[in-house]
């Protein structure tokens, strides 16, 4: 599988990531990163990789109706969920390319990304650009996914559909919202993008539940570019890894709700 397919959220994926993987697993990071914008009263925020919303939802509630908000996402089909779902208050809904934002220099007070990050082919000149739009004292708020080993349903639904398809295992979740976890890596991307103050990084554990163990094999098999992955070993086995999956899931944390570890790296750093 090309990892250009790891950035594509296209047909069904974007409401079965809604419905299914905000709540799984988004959520708890998003209040996180509005609280942290909002503690900066700025004037005005970007988000780039907006997804679903679930950030901007939460940015929507945390800043004042004189704050604006502009939402951005590559995906349609995504920002078409996101703005399906709605918000508290009006925000500006724009399809962008993070690679290269339609935004004057200086623009904004603060750049926020949720879990986007890791999908930009070239980090560098994504951070580039939000060094870019950032006015000077500004502040660009980002969180990436720590090791997969310390996210525990990302972690057994890959070992299980590793044994799943043995001969070409699907490496997804691994490879791109896992991959991008190494602090020193991180911050030496934001140095080559032109951020010259220290990054502060912090480390969160916290909760994932789901009311089933086949509710969190539906949000990853079915809710991310995952499903790309498993259609293209067997376009007619997606329910059966699906099933598969959750099998996993409940051998791991029983049966009935499900309770597992994720972990992720909060960053601020001003530019």
């Amino acid at each position: 599988m090309s990892p250009d397919v790891d950035k594509v959220f296209a047909g069904s994926i974007p409401g079965v990531y809604e419905d299914y993987l905000v709540p799984l697993i988004f959520a708890f990071y998003a209040d996180d990163l509005a609280a942290r914008v909002a503690a900066r009263a700025p004037a005005r925020v970007l988000e780039i990789a907006a997804g679903t919303g679930v950030v901007t939802r939460a940015l929507a509630i945390a800043l004042p109706a004189s704050a604006g908000i502009v939402a951005t996402d590559l995906n349609p089909g995504m920002l078409e969920t996101a703005v399906r779902v709605g918000t508290k208050r009006p925000v500006q809904w724009r399809p962008a390319d993070a690679m290269k934002l339609p935004f004057a220099d200086a623009e904004f007070d603060v750049v926020v990304c949720q879990f986007g990050i890791m999908f930009f082919p070239d980090k560098q000149q994504a951070l580039a650009e939000v060094h870019r739009v950032l006015h000077p004292g500004g502040a660009f708020v980002f969180n990436v996914w720590d090791r997969i080993e310390d996210n525990e349903l990302a972690d057994v639904v890959t070992t299980s559909l590793a044994s799943f398809f043995p001969a070409d295992p699907p490496r997804f979740m691994a490879r791109t919202p896992h991959g991008y976890h190494d602090r020193a890596a991180i911050e030496q991307d934001l140095r080559g993008a032109g951020f010259t103050t220290a990054a502060q990084i912090t480390t969160i554990a916290a909760r994932s539940t789901a009311p089933s163990a086949r509710h969190a094999a539906i949000a990853y098999c079915q809710g991310t570019p995952l499903r790309s992955e498993i259609e293209a070993r067997d376009r007619v086995r997606l329910g059966e890894a699906t099933d598969f999956a959750a099998a996993a899931i409940e051998q791991r944390f029983g049966a009935g709700l499900v309770d597992a570890k994720m972990q992720a790296h909060i960053i601020v750093v001003e530019r």
